[in-house]
């Protein structure tokens, strides 16, 4: 805190803050915020995410009213633009590319699977090529176990989630940007914030509940005009999830080769009953044979 007030001292023409540590400043009366000619809110879907919204309305009613404002942000879910709405005088919307483009260099395939059988599944992939890996995982507790379990197979393995601490997450980054590890397990959490050429492999472990995050994490790769592999790995019980991404993207992601058909339901096979268990049984039901998630 001490280093950015001597450096606000300084009248730095341009200020980079999240918007909890500006809030910090401006409560202590060591920013100025009456000069400020443009604001930009970038990731603003990602910061409406994260709760975000609450400070970024005290942040622009301090702003004086004659400015300019730009958002920007990869995809414009309903908050972003009722923000746009309440926020902006007379907003001009300019789109590079629609918001459900992917990166032309990824080659997306698909491997429907039970959610007791994704981590073979990702080892034997890990077996099978030999370039950087980003790993998808939907909580930190399953990227911890995810994490451990890559290194005891005898793996170069980073983690990050938000329970890591800066120094953690710096650390692990650090080394899969220098080639020092070759897999890196993260949640969402890095889905936008990393920046690192020539990732060659993106593999969805878990597929994410908002469609739109699988354009961001997907988009981890083949950047720069680059290629580069994107894998979903897709239970049962998160097919609904796939149906969201392929009507967000306007088409079905192919299946990768070797993968069984969506239709097919997992073969379990059911422990042997004598006759008079099944005359007391009947037929199993759906929901006894069908692997429930872990």
């Amino acid at each position: 805190m001490q280093a950015q007030i001597r450096g606000l001292r300084q009248r730095p023409d341009i200020i980079v803050a999240t918007p909890g540590r500006l809030l910090d400043h401006m409560w202590n009366g060591t920013i100025n915020l009456a000069p400020i000619k443009i604001l930009v809110l970038d990731e603003a879907d990602r910061m409406l995410d994260m709760g975000f919204a609450p400070q970024i309305n005290q942040i622009l009613d301090a702003l004086p009213l004659e400015r300019q404002t730009l958002l920007f942000s990869a995809t414009l879910p309903t908050d972003v633009t009722r923000l746009v709405q309440a926020s902006l005088n007379g907003a001009v919307h300019v789109m590079v590319t629609p918001h459900s483009t992917t990166a032309e260099g990824v080659t997306q395939a698909v491997h429907h699977t039970t959610s007791q059988e994704k981590t073979k599944l990702l080892v034997a992939l890990l077996a099978a090529e030999r370039g950087t890996v980003l790993v998808f995982v939907r909580t930190k507790s399953r990227v911890d176990r995810l994490g451990q379990t890559l290194e005891q197979a005898g793996h170069r393995v980073a983690v990050i989630h938000g329970d890591r601490s800066l120094p953690q997450r710096l650390r692990a980054l650090d080394g899969f940007k220098r080639g020092q590890v070759r897999i890196l397990v993260a949640t969402d959490v890095a889905a936008r914030g990393i920046d690192v050429a020539n990732i060659g492999h993106v593999v969805n472990y878990d597929l994410p509940n908002c469609p739109e995050d699988y354009i961001h994490r997907i988009g981890r790769t083949a950047r720069m005009k680059m290629t580069g592999k994107a894998t979903s790995f897709v239970a049962f019980e998160e097919r609904e999830q796939l149906r969201a991404i392929e009507t967000l993207l306007g088409h079905s992601v192919p299946l990768a080769e070797g993968s069984p058909s969506p239709n097919a339901r997992p073969h379990l096979r059911m422990p042997e009953r004598s006759r008079g268990d099944r005359q007391r049984w009947g037929r199993p039901s759906e929901s006894s044979i069908i692997p429930e998630g872990v």
